[in-house]
């Protein structure tokens, strides 16, 4: 198990602090600010984790976009980038499918360092071995304005029916939301 993630430092000027309680129980302060990291055309982030979602690697434009050092990220459980604009049963959908041993599409809203948000469409595929899950690789590129729309329209639905009703992934309550999140993830691009 790793050391719960210090709390995010408070960003210069206008911020929204958030209290971002995490699948293995931890808690953690973040800051959000209105403002998108703009990444380049073309740039890969490629991130490794282990089978406890601990990244082990992380490529140099994934450093870069995150605003984190390689060091920083390095041993740090994956969702030190989780933006709390993300539904849960994102995440949830994710693990469902990685640890079936099939890939992961989608579009994510990630937070970096400084409390700026970019968003990024992913694919996770899990890293086999012996017939064991040990781990998973991500690769991500940057999506237009257009799409970021859509999904930020979707997701916040998605945040409204988990806060009326809450997330619990083992009841029924939490279907519509998980199947709307199906039917999202099903239009892969």
């Amino acid at each position: 198990m790793h050391s719960p993630l210090p709390n995010m430092a408070k960003p210069s000027g206008k911020s929204t602090r958030h209290e971002m309680e995490y699948y293995d129980g931890h808690r953690r302060i973040v800051y959000t600010v209105d403002e998108g990291y703009s990444q380049n055309d073309g740039t890969i982030l490629i991130s490794r984790t282990d089978a406890n979602g601990i990244i082990t690697h992380a490529n140099r434009v994934f450093v870069e976009v995150s605003g984190y050092s390689q060091r920083e990220l390095i041993g740090a459980p994956h969702y030190i980038i989780r933006h709390p604009d993300m539904p849960k049963a994102a995440f949830k959908d994710l693990w469902d499918t990685i640890l079936k041993g099939e890939e992961w599409h989608g579009y994510v809203k990630n937070l970096r360092k400084d409390g700026r948000y970019y968003w990024v469409y992913a694919t996770a595929a899990p890293i086999i071995s012996n017939g064991m899950f040990v781990g998973s690789t991500s690769v991500r590129r940057k999506v237009d304005d257009q799409t970021i729309a859509q999904y930020e329209a979707q997701y916040r639905e998605m945040r409204k029916h988990e806060e009326l009703f809450g997330f619990e992934p083992e009841e029924e309550k939490a279907a519509a939301g998980v199947g709307l999140l199906g039917k999202l993830f099903a239009k892969k691009k």
